[in-house]
């Protein structure tokens, strides 16, 4: 899916709306963004639940500008709400409406990233929690019971990436 264009000037601070085109303007950049947002999250999400998590890295820059530009024209909504309201309050309102689904979805995807995390944690840790058992000495204590590791034997190399 290609991402929207930037706006053509950068601004370090958002500047506010001044008309009801550039308002209509900063709708529709805004949908695009959000549509193309929503079609990245929605193909990482089906990349996780395969396990495909090298595809999911690829698309992390394109997640990043996506990102950006909805933070910078979020901020322009922000800063121009009372002109807005009175100026296009029908768009406004869809907007809002379609910020609360967008929000929904995004929520989708960080439960199925904070599960895909979990899960592989679980799976990493009894790996080395295994791998522990089998590397200390399977000998008895003075009551009979088998030893539990120490600390020094169940530190094996094994290393928990928790990034995805």
């Amino acid at each position: 899916m290609d991402a929207p264009q930037q706006n053509p000037t950068p601004l370090l601070r958002p500047q506010p709306i001044i008309s009801v085109d550039e308002g209509r303007q900063l709708f529709s950049h805004l949908t695009e963004v959000m549509d193309a947002l929503l079609g990245l999250v929605e193909q990482e999400t089906a990349l996780v639940r395969s396990g495909k998590l090298s595809e999911v890295a690829k698309l992390e820059a394109t997640k990043s500008d996506l990102a950006r530009l909805y933070h910078a024209d979020t901020a322009r909504v922000k800063l121009s709400t009372k002109f807005l309201s009175q100026a296009l309050p029908d768009a406004l309102d869809a907007l809002r409406r379609r910020h609360d689904t967008f929000h929904a979805l995004l929520q989708i995807n960080l439960t199925v990233l904070a599960t895909a995390q979990a899960v592989s944690e679980g799976i990493m840790r009894g790996v080395s929690n295994e791998l522990a058992r089998k590397a200390s000495p399977q000998t008895y204590g003075p009551s009979g019971q088998s030893v539990a590791p120490t600390r020094r034997e169940a530190a094996l190399p094994l290393t928990i990436s928790r990034t995805l």
